[in-house]
This record gives C-alpha cells, structure tokens and sequence, in this order.
C-alpha cells in the first residue's frame, strides 16, 4: 500500500476536502490562511552526501512549496526536530532560517528531541489577502495544462550528475509563480515532488477531467539524454515546480511570471491522462508499506 492508498482509509472520517489539497484551509473574515505539514527521515528522504545545512532548508523548502501551490504566501514555519546527535542541530537550524528568510517567512519556533533517525516534521502558514486558494479540483475541460521551470533535474543530482546536485538538495519553492498563476486565472493547481504523472492523475481525480499532454513540450534540462531526463520528469519527483491549470484566454497574463511557464497540453472530457494519444502509466515517487 502507498500514501496515496492510505488516503483512502482517512478520506471517509475527515472528509473529501480535507484530504484533497495540498494544504488545510481555514478562511477567516479578513484572509485565508493555509497550512501544510511534512515528515522527513534521513533514511528516505535525505541523500548522502546532503550536509546539515542543506538538510534544513530542504525541510522548510517542501512546506513552503505546498504553500505556493495555493497562491499563498508563506508567513510562519514551525519544526520539531528528532536529534540522532545534537552536534547537527545548529546547522539545521541554519538552513532552515535561510529558507524562512529568502520566501519571507518567519521562523516560529518549534519542538527539540532525541530520536534514533534524524527527524523533521515541518509546519508552515501562509496567507491570501485578495481571493480564494487555488485548489486541485477546479480544472474545466479546454483548460490549458502548464508547468514551471524545467522538469527532471533533481533525479539525474540523485543518481551522481553533480550539475544538479544542489537542484535536489536545495529546492527552490515558486512562491511568486504560485501567486501569479492564481492572480492570472488558474483553475486548479499542485507541486510537483511526486513527479509529473502522478501530480497529473492526482489533479485528474479531483477535477474529474482527462488530460492530453505533449511529450515535446514537457521542458526538460539541457545536457541529459532525452530518455533519462523525461523519465525523471515524468516519474521521478525531486522537483517541485508547479503543475497548474487555466483558460487559454488566461495564459498571456503570465508574461512577468519570474519562472518559465509551459503549456504541455490540455485538459478534456474523455477520461484518462494520454501523452502523445498513449495512456501514462499512473506512478511516480510514492511511500509504500
């Protein structure tokens, strides 16, 4: 069984909703705020070869980009932190105000303990002040399907191609895309950590659309054979850039957007997500027990 599986058991207790995004949404008479926690384990989700430092920025960098997939801008992280040695503790740390302090967060504070693996559990609130978060449900038939940056670069830092090292171990949350896309019009919208089909079955569930993508459109980075690189694009996660939906109409409102957009394809009524007219196998990187 997957995470996405284990879903299904908490699905019926805290609803469709609850489970459907990626973070909770609490609207307030003023704003929306929007929180989002994650889990990581040095054995699963740390390379070797990550230094401490590195270690907590990616801890923060993951929460903030379910923040940005919202449209929202991150205000505050808490971390509790599972010490295998407290010699570490200061450079986590180190890392993870970096990440704050470069998306304009602030943090908070957190929780301090032993553990027998390095454990971060990170939580982050954001805020919209001017409309609603950008869910993964909303995408219509005729929307155009659009990603950020350039898909496929963590995987080959994973397996030695030291050209992308620091895109696997430093990711770079689209915080600013994020709040441009729902600014422009975007209908539904998540990252990408998982991979680029998974996310696109994920959007596909919520919305009840098809999808037909375009395997030469999907941007891959320069200097890694073609084949390798769509694969880690397309199954092996690492990235989080932004996958998000919008009307065609909409799609030159995001000129000025600080990241590269690309229209990879578009969003039907037939069910099933198709690339090139073949169906795309549903996987990608998924915790399995």
């Amino acid at each position: 069984m997957d995470d996405r599986s284990l879903l299904d058991i908490i699905r019926p207790l805290c609803g469709e909703e609850t489970c459907s995004d990626d973070c909770a949404v609490f609207s307030l008479p003023c704003a929306t705020l929007v929180t989002s926690t994650d889990m990581l384990h040095e054995s699963s989700d740390f390379p070797p070869g990550m230094t401490d430092w590195q270690i907590g920025w990616m801890s923060v960098a993951v929460t903030i980009s379910d923040i940005a997939a919202m449209g929202a801008e991150p205000k505050q992280i808490v971390i509790a932190i599972g010490l295998d040695d407290e010699n570490r503790l200061e450079r986590i740390v180190k890392g993870a105000h970096a990440c704050c302090r470069k998306y304009g967060a602030v943090y908070a504070g957190g929780d301090l303990d032993a553990h027998n693996e390095l454990t971060i559990v990170s939580t982050g609130t954001g805020v919209i002040l001017d409309g609603e978060p950008v869910r993964r449900r909303g995408a219509m038939p005729g929307d155009l399907i659009c990603v950020t940056g350039r898909l496929g670069r963590a995987i080959p830092g994973l397996t030695g191609d030291r050209r992308f090292w620091n895109d696997l171990c430093e990711p770079q949350p689209r915080v600013s895309e994020g709040i441009a896309a729902r600014l422009a019009g975007a209908t539904a919208m998540m990252d990408i950590s998982d991979g680029l089909a998974i996310s696109l079955y994920d959007i596909a569930r919520e919305s009840g659309v098809g999808m037909d993508i375009s395997e030469e459109l999907i941007p891959l980075p320069e200097g890694v054979e073609r084949e390798l690189a769509l694969d880690a694009a397309l199954y092996g996660g690492g990235d989080f850039e932004l996958l998000f939906f919008m009307p065609e109409v909409n799609f030159e409102k995001l000129e000025d957007i600080e990241s590269p957009v690309t229209s990879i394809g578009r969003a039907g009524s037939i069910p099933g997500i198709r690339m090139d007219g073949n169906i795309l196998p549903k996987k990608g990187y998924l915790h399995h027990w």
